[in-house]
C-alpha cells in the first residue's frame, strides 16, 4: 500500500530469492527508472528519501538492494554474488518491474558499480530499455583508480601534511591489476584521503544522519553497509578487469550521463571522452556542479532537473 510519504516497499521473489524494492510512484503513464546502486554491495536505497521526497516527480523510480547488499542481504546471506549473477538477477527484475507498471521498457539509472551492470544491460538487452542514464559512470576501473590516486598525490605533496605523506608512502604502488584483501585496505585508506582532499565521496558524520534519518533504515541495516564489499569480493575482483570501451560504444537506446563535476572518485573527464565516442539514437551529457560522486545528493535540485528532463524526453519517444 501506498504510504503518505510516497514510498512503497516490498520483497519480491526474483531469480530464486527475496529482492528488495523500494518504489517512488507517479503517475502510471509516466515512464519507470529502475535505480541500481553502487558499491559493489552498497545500497542507495537508505538515500532515497533525500532525493525522491524533494519535489514532484514526472517519472517513477525504484531502488532495488542487488543479491549481497543491503534488505537483500539480510533476507539471504547465503546468497553470495557474482557479476554474472547480477546480470541474471537484474534483468528478470526489469521484467518484473515491466509486469506491475505494465510498460514495454524501463529505463536504467546507475550509479557507480551500478553504472556497469547498467551499461551492459543497456548493450545487451535494448529491446528493454527505454533510456540508460550513467551517473557516476564507470569505464575502466583501474583507469579510474590510476587517475585518481595521481590526483590525489599531488594534492597531498602541495598540502605538504606530514601525516598524509606518511600515509601515502605506506600505500605505496597503487592500484594493482588484482583484488584481494591488501588491495581493499589499501583502497579503504586511498578513499579516506581522498574524501579529506575533497576529491571522493565521505562516509562522515554528516552521511551517517543521513542515513539514520531514513525511513526505511533500522538497527540491523547497518551491518549490510560494513560488509558489503567483503561479501562482494568476487564481484570486485571481476570488476578490476572491466573495460567498458572494450563492450563498444554502438547502443540502441538513448543514453545520458548525470555527471559531477568535481567527481574523481570515477574521474568524470574519463567518462566524457567515452560519452563522446558514443553513437546512439540520442545522446546528453549533463555536468552536474558543484558535485562529486555522490552527484544525487552534493547537488539535488540539479540532479532532480536533469531526471525530469530525461523523463520527459522518454515520453516524448513513447508517443
Amino acid at each position: 500500500m501506498l504510504k503518505e510519504n510516497k514510498y512503497e516497499e516490498e520483497y519480491a521473489m526474483i531469480s530464486g530469492i527475496r529482492h528488495y524494492l523500494l518504489h517512488y510512484r507517479s503517475k502510471p503513464e509516466d515512464p519507470v527508472f529502475l535505480f541500481i546502486h553502487g558499491g559493489p554491495g552498497q545500497s542507495e536505497a537508505s538515500f532515497a528519501y533525500m532525493v525522491e521526497e524533494y519535489a514532484g516527480r514526472n517519472y517513477n523510480i525504484v531502488y532495488y538492494d542487488q543479491r549481497g547488499s543491503g534488505k537483500t542481504y539480510l533476507k539471504n546471506k547465503k546468497a553470495r554474488p557474482n557479476t554474472e549473477i547480477l546480470k541474471r538477477d537484474l534483468f528478470e527484475v526489469v521484467k518484473y518491474l515491466e509486469r506491475v507498471y505494465q510498460k514495454d521498457k524501463i529505463g536504467i539509472l546507475g550509479h557507480s558499480w551500478g553504472s556497469v551492470l547498467g551499461s551492459m544491460f543497456a548493450l545487451e538487452h535494448p529491446e528493454h530499455v527505454l533510456a540508460y542514464i550513467g551517473c557516476g559512470q564507470v569505464i575502466n576501473l583501474v583507469e579510474n583508480e590510476t587517475t585518481g590516486f595521481s590526483k590525489l598525490k599531488d594534492a597531498v605533496i602541495k598540502g605538504k601534511n606530514r601525516k598524509d605523506l606518511k600515509k601515502l608512502a605506506k600505500i605505496g604502488e597503487y592500484p594493482s591489476d588484482h583484488f584481494d584483501m591488501k588491495e581493499y585496505r589499501k583502497m579503504g585508506m586511498v578513499r579516506d584521503l581522498q574524501a579529506k582532499y575533497d576529491l571522493a565521496a565521505s562516509f562522515d558524520k554528516n552521511m551517517l544522519k543521513v542515513i539514520r534519518k531514513s525511513p526505511i533504515m533500522g538497527m540491523k541495516d547497518l551491518l549490510p553497509l560494513i560488509t558489503g564489499l567483503i561479501v562482494n569480493m568476487q564481484v570486485m575482483k571481476e570488476l578490476m578487469s572491466f573495460d567498458l570501451k572494450e563492450r563498444g560504444t554502438c547502443y540502441q537506446t538513448p543514453i545520458y550521463y548525470l555527471l559531477g563535476e568535481k567527481d574523481q572518485q570515477t574521474p568524470v573527464e574519463i567518462s566524457m571522452r567515452y560519452f563522446d565516442e558514443i553513437e546512439a539514437p540520442a545522446k546528453k551529457l549533463y555536468m552536474i556542479r558543484d558535485a562529486g560522486h555522490l552527484t544525487m545528493l552534493d547537488n539535488v535540485v540539479d540532479y532532480r532537473k536533469a531526471l525530469c528532463e530525461i523523463a520527459e524526453a522518454c515520453q516524448c519517444d513513447e508517443e
